[in-house]
Parts: structure tokens; sequence; C-alpha cells
């Protein structure tokens, strides 16, 4: 991607769920890591569509987002916030429906 490419809300998707599924609910990771990963040179201006994108998949159950180990909207939370996979995706995921 260049410098004035966006990445699409289906890619930024992707990349998210790429992420938590790959870390799994014990482990989170930053929007950031998602930005860099789409646009390694410029992945600044695409934090605000992440964190957008972010608050969708929260909204499906997908993700859950944390700031200190509280839940917080990805849209209203100032400063560092973290990602991970929802614990009832996950169990979807790989069939443990408990």
């Amino acid at each position: 991607m260049t410098t004035n490419e966006s990445a699409s809300d289906k890619e930024i998707r992707n990349r998210i769920l790429e992420f938590a599924k790959s870390r799994g609910p014990e482990k989170t990771f930053c929007p950031s890591e998602v930005s860099r990963k789409l646009n390694p040179d410029d992945w600044r201006p695409l934090m605000a569509d992440v964190r957008r994108v972010t608050a969708l998949l929260v909204q499906e159950g997908l993700v859950k987002v944390t700031q200190f180990g509280k839940k917080v909207d990805p849209l209203d939370a100032k400063g560092h916030i973290r990602i991970s996979i929802s614990l009832n995706f996950w169990n979807d995921l790989k069939g443990n429906n408990s």
C-alpha cells in the first residue's frame, strides 16, 4: 500500500480479526499494530479507521476493547487501548459452546 492509498474497512476488519484469532483470548494487541501492518510507512492516518472498525466488531461481539483492564468504547476512550478476541467468539471458533 502506498502513502496515498487507504485501507478499506474490509481490509481493516480482516486484519483485526487475524490479530485477535492469532493471539487468543488471553492476549491483547494495540490498534497501532493493525495500522502498522496495513501501511508500515504511513500508519498513523489509519488509526481512526482502525478504532471505528474495532467499534463495529465490538458491537458484533467478536472482540472486546480494554483500557487498564476495564472494558471501554474504542471511540470514546482517550489514550492507549487494547483489543482482544471475545471469549464467546473464541469458543465458537474452537467448537466449545459451553
